[in-house]
């Protein structure tokens, strides 16, 4: 299995913390790593495994393709944090680095982080690659300098959001959102 780390950076303005949710859909197009079939805007919940068949010996995993003429399912597996760390550490013992350089575990952007790239998640795949993330409109939430929650309706997919944080009379914003996929 090939080891794939979501990274996104943004402008943050009067945003403490940029959270991916990891109970919503994410949305990514994938591609067939030995030619070049392509599935665009594939959706899976990433905190929900497929059932899987008696004897089934793919590990329990969150999204499933045949690609046209393989006899074996594509699968891709949603890391937690534990998962994640697991993965890294093991591929450190290998000596490989990924997109590089270091990555980290993936984790919430800061607005000390802000115009750079942060792993927010990461999904080991095995047959597939993904190549694009498509946000939805419901998979980040955002928590304002002034302590205020902001979960529905951040929607990045054009690339910026704003609200206002009335209770600490502040302008809240996410701007010029980007995301690119590492294969480590």
């Amino acid at each position: 299995m090939v080891l794939f780390i979501l990274c996104i950076k943004a402008e943050l303005d009067g945003v403490e913390t940029l959270s991916l949710m990891k109970n919503n859909n994410l949305c990514f197009s994938v591609r067939n790593p030995l030619s070049d079939e392509t599935r665009d805007k594939i959706v899976f919940d990433p905190s929900e495994t497929l059932e899987q068949d008696d004897g089934d010996r793919e590990p329990p995993h969150h999204f499933a393709l045949k690609w046209d003429g393989n006899k074996k399912t594509s699968t891709l597996i949603a890391l937690d944090e534990e998962g994640s760390k697991s993965a890294l550490k093991k591929l450190k013992k290998k000596g490989k680095k990924g997109g590089g350089g270091e990555i980290d575990v993936p984790r919430d952007v800061t607005f000390d982080d802000s115009g750079e790239y942060v792993p927010v998640f990461a999904m080991e795949c095995r047959g597939l690659e993904p190549y694009a993330f498509h946000p939805l409109g419901n998979e980040f939430r955002v928590v304002s300098e002034g302590g205020a929650i902001f979960e529905e309706d951040v929607d990045l997919s054009e690339g910026d959001w704003a609200e206002y944080d009335e209770e600490n009379d502040a302008a809240v914003g996410v701007n010029e959102f980007e995301s690119k996929i590492i294969a480590v």
